[in-house]
């Protein structure tokens, strides 16, 4: 789609992946291995020393966005503008149960959940809302996208279940055994969110929003086995909009929502764009393409209403590739030659965006904050 630009630009797309066998880096010009298991401070100062050399004019990640929320300032100074939402925003949407309690303060429906990291904690939520019949299910409360969800179920094992597709299933015994062993063995345990298993398709709507949280346009779309349904319902449209502009998201971000009782709920908000808005191209919106031109010139350009009612089919297709990349290093030390500038460059940027998340703290002062190297 960036390629396909309406403005007919000419674009090259450099790429980036902890493997260097991605099947998404032979889509770009050119591709780079990027650390693995590393903090949030040298994963910013790669990121940075990767524009730099490589003249990055718009960086849109797709992930680790609290290690560079907030540095729009250290980026700008390499010559590269950064498509990300506000700090706070970003930091906040990392927690289901904190992304919850914001939207009902914003009038947004949520589905009932409880915090857990223990056994205990655990089977008194399963106790309670599972009182109605409704089923349940168990998830981290932070940033680790579909991994770790399970649906709770005690039910005996049949034949059929074996000859289905494998469901992510886990009785509640086995769960509340898991926390128990983590606690005596000393090991770290995250919180998990416990609410009701939200039966049907899930919703998923691709927003464009200026700077500030104004939306400027939304693509509702819904799964029908290998179809895609592309939604004409404003009613969920004006949920997302109510949460983007809640959280004052900017340029390209994701809301899911789910239904409970035939009414939709909130399943989850990102400050991103989601691994399926290629599938609006088929509204005749070039969502990710207005977003970068609102980055760099300020609008949008021409938005014409999404064609919306119609059913795309996902296919699977097969392309060659060689193997190689058009820029591969795998070099550290020459990769990060430049680190000690770099690192220098995220200190004032990181205090700021500090003071910003913690405007009670007096010690966060602008060009004062430690960046260190992970």
């Amino acid at each position: 789609m960036l390629r396909e630009n309406p403005d007919g630009v000419d674009v090259r797309i450099f790429g980036t992946n902890v493997n260097r066998d991605a099947p998404a880096l032979s889509a770009c010009d050119v591709g780079e291995v990027e650390p693995r298991h590393v903090g949030d401070d040298e994963y910013a100062a790669f990121a940075l020393d990767f524009a730099r050399r490589h003249r990055i004019d718009v960086l849109i990640p797709p992930r680790r966005l609290v290690a560079l929320a907030g540095l729009h300032d250290a980026f700008a100074q390499a010559g590269t503008r950064l498509m990300c939402s506000p700090a706070a925003a970003v930091d906040l949407l990392t927690s289901k149960s904190r992304t919850y309690e914001a939207a009902q303060e914003a009038g947004v429906p949520v589905p009932p959940w409880r915090l857990v990291s223990d056994a205990t904690g655990f089977l008194d939520a399963v106790a309670e809302l599972s009182a109605g019949g409704e089923r349940v299910c168990i998830k981290p409360a932070g940033e680790f996208s579909a991994f770790g969800f399970r649906i709770l179920d005690d039910s005996p094992l049949h034949v059929r279940d074996l000859l289905a597709p494998a469901a992510p299933l886990a009785s509640v015994p086995a769960v509340a055994d898991a926390l128990r062993r983590a606690a005596d063995e000393g090991e770290p345990i995250p919180e998990f969110m416990v609410m009701p298993y939200l039966e049907g398709p899930e919703v998923s709507v691709d927003c464009l929003s200026a700077p500030g949280g104004k939306l400027l346009s939304a693509v509702a779309r819904s799964k029908q086995g290998r179809y895609r349904l592309l939604l004409d319902e404003p009613g969920l449209t004006a949920i997302a909009e109510r949460l983007v502009s809640h959280f004052r998201l900017a340029y390209l971000s994701n809301v899911q929502l789910r239904h409970r009782d035939g009414e939709p709920v909130l399943l989850e908000a990102n400050p991103r764009a989601s691994a399926g808005i290629f599938q609006t191209a088929f509204t005749g919106v070039n969502l990710p393409w207005a977003a970068v031109r609102l980055l760099v010139r300020g609008d949008a350009g021409l938005l014409a209403a999404p064609r919306l009612g119609g059913r795309v089919a996902v296919v699977e297709t097969v392309a060659e590739v060689d193997g190689t990349f058009a820029f591969d290093r795998d070099d550290r030390s020459a990769a990060a030659q430049d680190t000690g500038h770099v690192l220098a460059d995220l200190d004032r940027a990181r205090g700021a965006r500090e003071a910003a998340l913690h405007p009670h703290r007096t010690d966060l002062l602008l060009g004062e904050a430690t960046a260190t190297a992970g």
